[in-house]
């Protein structure tokens, strides 16, 4: 028998999503996000990437504009127009203290209760399903970042530009992670979710020689975690309770 999921809490006011690459956010846990911007809470998007690597027909230096102005129309369908890319290369994306520099400034300057990111397993399914390099390093990066913003000794030199310490992110929450204990219902927002994904036009037009249904991928996901949480549609989230060592 599959293991029930838990609600997320959702007393929170403002979260910062951070990922790898426009789309990453709109496979799975875009419709989650229009659910909490409908509730009022205020969501900002940081992409590490422009996902200029992403279109094999189309050379990175016009994709990276194609792309992000594909995640900024995207963002806006679930309420979310505070959107960043901090410019790290696609395909390549290292886990060090250059990301976690990175990462922790957007923190603090956001402020947020609660951090969004992508699964960071080596698997999408717990087993065979390889994850992708640029997701793993970016979320194990993230649940560092978010440590280091509130420790006033690491990274100093943002202080001294005028960032204060933010040690206030209660959570960090890792969507579609197969180690998922809790799901948040998107019954409601998942047909937003799916338009949000859409808006990924061109990038999703190279998806599967041309073949892949955002719909048919989508609803599959989120039938399947609805069952666990007993709803229509869910999407699932791998909780991290923040401490600051």
């Amino acid at each position: 028998m599959t293991n029930p999921l838990e609600p997320l809490a959702e007393t929170w006011e403002r979260a910062l999503a951070i990922v790898a690459h426009p789309d990453d956010l709109e496979f799975g846990a875009a419709a989650a996000i229009a659910r909490w911007t409908d509730q009022g809470k205020h969501i900002a998007y940081c992409l590490v990437t422009s996902g200029e690597a992403g279109i094999d027909g189309m050379p990175p230096e016009q994709t990276r504009g194609v792309r992000e102005d594909e995640q900024r129309a995207s963002a806006a369908v679930v309420g979310v127009h505070d959107v960043e890319f901090l410019g790290f290369p696609d395909g390549i994306i290292e886990y060090g203290v250059p990301l976690r520099r990175a990462l922790a400034k957007v923190v603090r300057r956001h402020r947020p209760d609660i951090v969004i990111t992508n699964n960071f397993r080596d698997t999408w399914d717990g087993a065979i399903m390889l994850n992708q390099a640029d997701h793993i390093a970016t979320g194990r990066a993230v649940l560092d970042a978010v440590r280091d913003a509130g420790n006033r000794w690491v990274f100093t030199d943002q202080l001294d530009d005028g960032l204060e310490p933010w040690g206030g992110v209660q959570q960090v929450w890792c969507s579609g992670s197969p180690d998922a204990k809790h799901a948040v219902d998107v019954s409601d927002t998942f047909a937003r979710g799916l338009e949000s994904l859409r808006a990924h036009d061109a990038y999703l037009r190279g998806l599967g020689a041309g073949t892949f249904d955002p719909e048919e991928f989508l609803d599959g996901i989120g039938r399947a975690t609805g069952t666990r949480l007993g709803t229509r549609h869910a999407a699932q989230f791998e909780v991290f309770p923040l401490t600051l060592f």
